[in-house]
């Protein structure tokens, strides 16, 4: 009783809102993903177990970010990223450290992947390296949190010109599928990849096929054609 009113809560909040531009967490995610959130293509509702994991995130890094304030040690906090055309972000903190200056990203995970946690994640690279990048700063911190045991992790990221370069191409060529109307190929180990098995859009990405295709004439395809019977 109790947990149905509960998921319903949950169920509730959520709002299909369509994309307009890039955020800095996209680097490293699926181009077609982004492709159907710019076009607010039809997605499976996300289960309140997951929301309620993202919520408990959330707390973790309010929690660190009150103890780097107890600590004094020059913190601001929820730092957005410079007026940019197509990006946008916001960076959990930006430290300065005996001096010298730090973008930190923080991550929860459940123990599981924690423990066998010995580099930072690829996705997470890419994200801080576009944080580096528009705050100008040499050096960031990925923190990682152990969610059931409060284990600490952390990883020190210079910055790479060469990788940032890169992932801002990706970003360009991607905007120009998005405004031609053309649907990215899947990721080259669709469907096994991780993000997959937690896409929204799995469904619809299925039924699109692993080829580019045209945006346009697969709408077409989804929409079935009106009964020769039907009221208008």
């Amino acid at each position: 009783m109790l947990k149905e009113l509960i998921d319903k809560f949950y169920l509730a909040q959520q709002r299909d809102r369509q994309q307009f531009h890039f955020y800095i967490s996209d680097a490293g995610k699926c181009s077609r993903s982004i492709f159907f959130k710019f076009k607010n293509a039809p997605r499976a509702k996300m289960e309140p177990r997951i929301l309620r994991i993202f919520e408990h995130g959330e707390y973790l890094h309010r929690n660190i970010f009150n103890i780097l304030y107890r600590l004094k040690i020059g913190v601001t906090t929820e730092v957005p990223i410079p007026a940019q055309a197509i990006i946008s972000g916001r960076a959990d903190a930006i430290l300065s450290i005996n001096n010298e200056n730090y973008v930190l990203d923080i991550k929860s995970m459940n123990s599981g992947i924690f423990r066998n946690l010995a580099a930072p994640k690829q996705e997470n690279v890419y994200q801080i390296q576009l944080y580096l990048h528009y705050f100008n700063i040499k050096k960031g911190i990925l923190l990682y949190i152990d969610k059931d045991k409060q284990e600490l992790k952390e990883f020190i990221v210079h910055y790479d010109p060469n990788l940032t370069q890169s992932l801002l191409k990706n970003f360009e060529e991607l905007k120009k599928k998005i405004d031609a109307d053309t649907v990215p190929p899947v990721l080259p180990d669709y469907p096994e990849y991780w993000q997959c098995s937690y896409c929204q859009f799995r469904e619809i990405c299925d039924r699109a096929g692993r080829e580019e295709l045209s945006w346009t004439e697969f709408k077409k395809k989804m929409t079935p054609e009106p009964s020769p019977n039907q009221l208008f």
